[in-house]
């Protein structure tokens, strides 16, 4: 029996690139049963669009299921991020379960308000020049690459998936400390809101912590860590990571969405 969720939140999809884990997303959500789904940003990456043509059949499947739940009940609601930032002008708008907006907020079962966003607008907190901008993306592309040479060697052996591009950028210090900024500035702006957290994307680093006293919850990615957060009926926050979870299903022989909470 799938799990149902209250709200589950999705981030950093990157549809039309090479590195989105569309079969990953497709498994997730034929077997999603939500209430509220939060896609917060860079679900196409139209910036990869624009440099090469990417776009296979399961990144069709992918909006194909998304367009599935919300014909069948589910809220969605889309804020755009900065690789899918032309579709900001839609923003307001609405259609039928899907709503495009700038920001937004979820309210937990237990009254906690939490401010959403992409987190794109925190960019200015790391504090990176023009050249440590060109030099971390040159860096992220190559990083990215080896990712890719790492999986497809892995499935060749029969392995499952394991991020090479997150188990170096947590070893990097100044990658975590580019990060403790991000954190500060988006737990700054969910005080200025006057919300209890902060739940977002962007940075492609999973997160769920506390920091001084507020929630702050990244949401991950699904061309890296393969995650998500979700609250469960009784109100209970979750970090997913669906990789492991799909490596769950294969060693049990099920079928069926298990939890990795």
């Amino acid at each position: 029996m799938h799990p149902h969720y209250r709200a589950v939140f999705l981030s950093d999809l990157h549809l039309g690139s090479k590195d989105c884990k569309a079969d990953y997303l497709v498994a997730l959500l034929k077997n999603l049963h939500c209430d509220k789904l939060y896609l917060l940003g860079d679900v196409i990456d139209l910036w990869a669009m624009s440099k090469r043509s990417h776009w296979p059949a399961s990144h069709s499947q992918v909006l194909l299921e998304l367009e599935r739940l919300a014909a069948n009940g589910t809220h969605l609601l889309y804020i755009p991020g900065n690789h899918d930032a032309p579709l900001r002008r839609f923003c307001g708008k609405s259609l039928n379960n899907l709503a495009l907006a700038r920001r937004g907020r979820h309210t937990l079962k237990d009254g906690r308000v939490l401010l959403l966003t992409h987190g794109d607008e925190f960019d200015a907190a790391v504090c990176l020049g023009r050249f440590e901008t060109l030099i971390g993306n040159l860096g992220y592309d190559v990083l990215m690459w080896l990712n890719r040479l790492c999986q497809g060697l892995r499935r060749r052996l029969g392995l499952p998936y394991w991020s090479l591009a997150g188990y170096l950028k947590r070893r990097i210090g100044k990658a975590q400390a580019a990060i403790n900024r991000y954190r500060q500035a988006a737990i700054a702006a969910a005080k200025q809101a006057g919300c209890d957290g902060v739940i977002l994307g962007h940075i492609h680093q999973p997160a769920l912590e506390h920091c001084e006293g507020l929630l702050y919850l990244n949401t991950g990615d699904f061309v890296d860590s393969c995650s998500f957060i979700a609250e469960k009926p009784c109100g209970e926050l979750s970090l997913i990571h669906w990789a492991e979870t799909q490596k769950v299903l294969a060693q049990s022989g099920a079928e069926s969405l298990v939890s990795a909470a």
